[in-house]
């Protein structure tokens, strides 16, 4: 007989296990239906034919994801912080801005690194060029924004790791960036990390059972988290092209000057926590007359502050090194947006 004197599950534990992007798709294309009809069959197309449309670039996306992690890859970040601190800068940069890592991953390495007095100047390169690109970014961006978009974007995640890198470097002593770690830094993760970044890459992972478990465990991970928040992004796409009046982005963030550039890094900064979803957003608003300064400041500025990002680098360093952080992520923003709107 089953148990009947066993007390409900509390509503509030049902729904914190509701993913937030699936709610939050089905919430507005029930808003669409019900508040405007007409409009409910063309959103779905535009956002079905647009994951139509960049499905190779997400399987790309998926299997790289994948092939990195069963392979160990990662690992390689570790060499990034030995020997000079200049070239430990360089390295930090280029690896954070063309490597796959989640938060959960990095936290509890960076933890030990800064315990062990590693220089604040390649953590800080890393931590900013780190959120910006990876092999699946490159490839929704390409498939989105165009090839120099993502070789654009991937040059201005290296240069803001190198820019904010070396700008702690060079005020290493000041007040600033004296001790700059928490007494107890929060370092648990979801991944589970307890070595991290520790042993050697095995590029033919297939030949071990536990990688090839790895590769199917990244890549379905991977595939769904890519999916709902890309068909979310293209249905906010569709609504945006729909409501919001050319003219009025056009007005904000439109046109060759300064100011639209700062903006975008402004209006960039708090406005998405997923930077894939980012990607149908600025294309939507480039379609309807952002200039592409604007559009790269946003990009980069909303990156580096999303809330993964923001997270990683909060739990571990006072807020201080925090406000510096935004700082650089500003300023590396407004300069990569300024690039972009004279070489595009």
């Amino acid at each position: 007989m089953a148990e009947l004197s066993q007390s409900p599950t509390p509503l509030s534990s049902r729904l914190s296990k509701i993913d937030k992007a699936w709610a939050a798709l089905v919430l507005i294309l029930i808003a669409v239906a019900v508040f405007d009809t007409p409009q409910f069959i063309p959103t779905v197309d535009f956002a079905w034919g647009a994951l139509l449309g960049t499905a190779p670039f997400i399987l790309f996306a998926v299997f790289a994801i994948g092939y990195l992690k069963a392979t160990g890859a990662e690992n390689l970040l570790a060499k990034a912080f030995v020997g000079r601190e200049t070239h430990m800068i360089l390295f930090a940069a280029l690896l954070g801005g063309l490597s796959p890592f989640c938060s959960c991953e990095v936290i509890p390495f960076i933890a030990a690194l800064l315990a062990v007095g590693a220089p604040l100047s390649a953590v800080m390169a890393f931590w900013l060029a780190s959120p910006l690109m990876d092999p699946a970014m490159f490839a929704i961006t390409s498939g989105t924004l165009g090839f120099d978009f993502a070789i654009a974007k991937t040059f201005s995640a290296v240069g803001l790791g190198l820019l904010g890198g070396g700008l702690t470097m060079l005020f290493a002593k000041s007040a600033v960036f004296a001790d700059p770690l928490r007494e107890k830094p929060q370092i648990g993760g979801c991944c589970g990390v307890k070595q991290p970044f520790s042993g050697q890459p095995v590029w033919a992972f297939w030949k071990e059972a536990d990688r090839r478990e790895t590769f199917k465990e990244a890549t379905i991970e991977n595939g769904v988290f890519l999916l709902k928040w890309l068909a979310l992004a293209y249905t906010i796409e569709a609504l945006m092209i729909h409501y919001i009046p050319a003219s009025l982005i056009a007005n904000v963030l439109g046109g060759e000057g300064l100011g639209t550039i700062l903006l975008g890094a402004l209006v960039g900064a708090p406005a998405y926590l997923n930077g894939y979803a980012a990607v149908p957003l600025v294309d939507a608003l480039l379609a309807q007359g952002m200039s592409n300064g604007a559009a790269m400041s946003f990009m980069i500025a909303g990156g580096v502050s999303s809330i993964p990002a923001a997270i990683a680098v909060w739990a571990l360093v006072k807020p201080r090194i925090f406000a510096a952080y935004l700082g650089f992520a500003l300023l590396g923003a407004f300069l990569a947006g300024l690039t972009w709107q004279f070489v595009a």
